[in-house]
């Protein structure tokens, strides 16, 4: 049940900027140490502990005998420890190709909700489409500015408690696309080329055009050059009754791949198609959708960037495949979709920030007329075949559509602020809470993901920090108890909030059980052994189905990022937490009658509160 959606975001990473030099990220990556294998045995005493709060005490015992035979001496697991050991002393990162394969291309759900995040922006206000185009010409560019960061490897180190991170994943983002193939899908990306593309794409009422952003001199186009491509673009494709093409990217992917392989027999499409993949970005230049509340926008905002609001609004004007889409709407509503496979949230949002930035002092000032070609629009010949093909990716979009429900709030009582005052992480507190909410709504707890970064390794993606511990479950119960006083309270959140604390720190130091777990179980695979029984067990089918798949995503921009659930009875939320305040998106399937997303966002809004209260009724000096 390793699936990719659950993958996501990372822990507290801050941008310092560091004295650039040329050509310095590769010598930056070969100074980063490399993924450590942990011990066999403590990541099996972990599990075993990370099971107490979730199985019952009959499964854990039958899990502790299939345990020690597992580690008993000469037996599988400790042969199988050698080969993952053996397997980290030959590779860069022993985890990140055997990660991208299972957690994403081999996946074969749709990219759209169950894999690919969506950002939300704060909303603008635009009053015509003049404005649309002018905020889309900026985005642009400030893309591009970002890019040459990356393109002259001056792009600030980050760093993470001290250590400094790996840089790769920007590498991965730019001039890259997710392709589909019968069992497993792959990533093409052009950034590396000899020729590397010059290029964008655009998609306007289901229409992609090619847009060159550089000069023949190599310069990039200005601001206001790009705006008056955009209105040629705007202009050559006012017609509302095209086929989506772009739906079909929204497929289950063995679906896809068949109609991939059958639309790139014509040589006009395939060349349109690699056009798509190659080009730097996707600009998606959206339809007004109908107006909402405010209150309710937020949430609106999500769906539309998740998946586009169903076949009659925007999900054809996607390519879901596509590394990064920035989104646009004529109304306001803007943010973007990444497909998941080449990186993590942070890397992203990171480009956000510069972005978002970049277009508040951006100014367009008129350059000097020359003449700029025509953008090129990309052909498609829609045979019938491809037409049921479009049809069924429509239906299809409009069950996912009608299936997937996003709350995003603002929790506007406090921030960071408030946990931080009281000497707590506030990542801790907000994990904490959710646990809370989750075990007032169930009566129990669940199995609950969240991600941590592994960056500090070389090609490092994430490892779990498996937030549902015996000491969040033990201050759960407790807090609703009218017997138990404030103090045993209080002492029990600390602890929780501190095991919390811990279990993120192991995890960022390599040292969390999940991904060497993975790592096992695909030993015994290469090594063509029996599977182990301890992997078999109810026990790990438990602790691998995540209700709570949840991801901090932190920003400087006043956005949010949001990701469907990656079971059938769960939630996903992610979260940003701002100094005074915190942005939340939390997800369901309308089709699950047991999980309500409005409800588990109340629940969260209110176990904050409650544990502010808690912690605000003791005296400073004990904390």
């Amino acid at each position: 049940i390793e699936d990719g959606a659950n993958f996501r975001g990372v822990f507290l990473v801050r941008p310092v900027s560091a004295t650039m030099i040329p050509g310095r990220y590769l010598a930056h990556q070969e100074g980063l140490p490399k993924l450590p294998v942990p011990p066999l045995r403590q990541t099996c005493e972990r599990y075993l502990a990370v099971l107490e709060p979730l199985v019952s005490e009959q499964e854990l015992e039958h899990t502790r005998k299939l345990m020690a035979e597992f580690l008993t001496p000469g037996g599988a697991g400790e042969r199988l420890q050698k080969g993952l050991e053996r397997r980290a002393h030959k590779m860069e990162n022993w985890l990140s190709d055997w990660w991208l394969q299972t957690a994403y291309l081999d996946f074969r759900m749709p990219v759209v909700v169950h894999s690919s995040p969506g950002v939300v922006l704060p909303r603008l206000e635009f009053s015509d489409r003049q404005g649309q185009i002018r905020f889309a010409a900026k985005l642009i560019a400030g893309v591009l500015d970002f890019k040459t960061m990356i393109d002259n490897e001056t792009l600030p180190v980050e760093y993470l408690g001290g250590n400094s991170l790996c840089m790769n994943q920007y590498y991965q983002v730019l001039c890259s696309c997710r392709v589909p193939g019968p069992r497993r899908d792959s990533v093409v990306n052009h950034a590396r080329a000899k020729r590397p593309p010059t290029f964008i794409t655009v998609v306007h009422n289901y229409q992609f055009f090619v847009l060159e952003v550089y000069s023949s001199d190599g310069s990039l186009l200005t601001v206001d050059q790009i705006y008056m491509q955009l209105e040629k673009i705007w202009n050559s494709s006012l017609q509302t009754n095209k086929e989506p093409i772009g739906i079909l990217t929204s497929q289950h992917r063995n679906t896809w791949a068949k109609a991939y392989a059958n639309l790139i027999k014509d040589k006009t499409n395939k060349e349109s198609v690699q056009a798509i993949q190659k080009s730097i970005f996707t600009v998606c230049l959206d339809a007004p959708v109908p107006r909402v509340s405010d209150e309710m926008y937020r949430s609106r905002a999500a769906l539309q960037m998740l998946h586009g609001g169903g076949s009659r609004w925007n999900s054809g004007n996607r390519w879901f495949d596509k590394t990064l889409q920035f989104i646009i709407g004529e109304d306001g509503t803007c943010g973007l979709s990444y497909e998941h496979a080449p990186a993590e949230g942070p890397p992203i949002v990171s480009m956000v920030d510069h972005v978002v930035e970049y277009t508040k002092k951006t100014e367009m000032v008129r350059t000097p007329l020359v003449p700029l070609p025509m953008p090129q629009k990309l052909r498609f010949n829609i045979t019938p075949e491809i037409k049921k093909d479009i049809e069924k990716a429509k239906q299809n979009m409009n069950i996912m559509v009608h299936d997937l429900d996003v709350r995003v709030i603002v929790f506007s009582h406090f921030g960071k602020n408030v946990p931080k005052s009281h000497k707590m992480s506030p990542d801790a507190f907000i994990q904490v809470a959710l646990q809370l909410a989750y075990f007032r709504m169930y009566q129990r707890c669940c199995s609950t993901y969240e991600s941590a970064s592994l960056r500090m390794f070389r090609l490092g993606r994430t490892d779990t920090i498996r937030s549902a511990s015996i000491d969040s479950l033990n201050f759960s119960r407790t807090m609703d108890d009218p017997s138990k006083p404030v103090a045993e309270k209080v002492a029990l959140l600390e602890k929780a909030v501190k095991a919390h604390r811990a279990y993120t720190d192991m995890a960022i130091r390599g040292e969390a059980i999940d991904r060497h777990l993975l790592g096992l179980r695909l030993q015994a695979i290469e090594d063509l052994v029996s599977m182990p029984k301890v992997f078999m067990d109810t026990s790990y089918a438990v602790a691998m189905h995540y209700n709570l798949s949840t991801s901090q995503v932190p920003a400087k921009t006043d956005c949010v990022m949001c990701f469907g659930p990656v079971v059938p009875d769960g939630y996903g939320v992610c979260y940003n937490p701002m100094e005074e305040h915190i942005n939340f998106a939390v997800s369901a399937f309308n089709s699950c009658s047991e999980t309500n997303a409005a409800r588990l966002a109340q629940g969260l809004e209110d176990a904050l509160l409650d544990m502010r209260d808690l912690v605000e009724q003791m005296p400073r000096a004990k904390l």
